[in-house]
């Protein structure tokens, strides 16, 4: 076996054995917070997230420059200004909810990490702070305030049960989210049966999920890179939510898709997209047909 071979071996190795030694306890990752993307057209985009998705919009807690579209008093979409240097990405960062971000600080520095100086006390009252994943994704933490409350009396849904966002690297990014973090399976699967073009990891200590996109292109689009941005919002029956959204004549003006369809995993789902073409999922909570690929490995989510 050649050096270079042996190396990314040891040195991966070396991670996964230091994550385990004694230190603070990690605190609980209890589900979704949010996810971050750029617009192009605030109008528009603010049109998109609160009249076809139903969303509250809000003052931005991070950036006074930004908008918090909210579905429920822990979860949202943030909408920031594109950056001149964005090129064809529209995703600026995925975060989860814990119960103590300063406890979350501490047990990542405590495991090696690269971690800020202190967490952030925002606006709403929330506590937060942002690393980078093992392939340089931003990934904030963000303890919500206590009691936090949101009045979204038409949105789609209330409950972002997973995100999902390019991967390149399975095992590099297992090291970050199931080694370190505990993130435990959920499902796997692909386009075919022999290539594994999606992996569901749940958080912790809840039902939520992250979703690796596994692409390695080396020239995405703008428009593939949106259909793997995504959130996926939880429902009881996407055909119902479906009607809502057409009764409402809420698609008007979207690109989305005719119909709903039965995903790989076996779950009901629709897509849309926003205006810079970031996708949202409508998801069936639990799976009326077989999955293929794999079975799933945790419980499913609720709303």
């Amino acid at each position: 076996m050649r050096l270079q071979t042996i190396l990314p071996a040891l040195l991966l190795s070396t991670a996964i054995c230091g994550f385990t030694q004694s230190g603070p306890a990690r605190p609980k990752i209890t589900g979704v917070s949010h996810l971050a993307i750029y617009t192009s057209n605030p109008s528009a985009t603010e049109h998109y997230y609160t009249f076809t998705i139903g969303a509250a919009k809000m003052a931005d807690p991070e950036n006074p420059k930004g908008v918090k579209y909210a579905l429920s008093g822990t979860q949202y979409v943030e909408v920031l200004p594109l950056p001149a240097n964005a090129g064809v990405n529209r995703m600026d960062h995925a975060a989860f909810n814990t119960d103590n971000a300063e406890g979350m600080r501490k047990y990542l520095a405590a495991k090696g990490w690269q971690v800020p100086a202190s967490v952030t006390k925002t606006s709403d009252g929330s506590r937060r702070f942002q690393v980078l994943d093992s392939e340089g994704n931003k990934i904030e933490f963000v303890q919500p305030p206590a009691n936090a409350k949101v009045d979204a009396p038409n949105a789609i849904g209330h409950h972002i049960i997973h995100v999902g966002f390019v991967v390149h690297d399975r095992t590099k990014e297992d090291t970050f989210y199931r080694t370190l973090l505990g993130f435990r399976p959920y499902w796997f699967g692909g386009m075919t049966d022999d290539k594994i073009d999606w992996i569901s990891q749940q958080v912790p200590d809840g039902h939520d999920w992250v979703e690796y996109m596994m692409n390695n292109s080396p020239n995405i689009s703008q428009q593939t890179l949106g259909v793997l941005d995504h959130i996926a919002i939880g429902q009881n029956s996407v055909d119902e939510g479906l009607k809502t959204l057409k009764a409402g004549n809420r698609l008007e003006g979207v690109r989305a898709d005719s119909s709903t369809k039965i995903g790989k995993d076996g779950k009901g789902q629709f897509n849309m997209y926003d205006p810079d073409g970031i996708r949202a999922e409508l998801m069936n909570l639990k799976a009326t047909e077989k999955p293929c690929c794999s079975p799933f490995t945790a419980p499913d989510p609720s709303e």
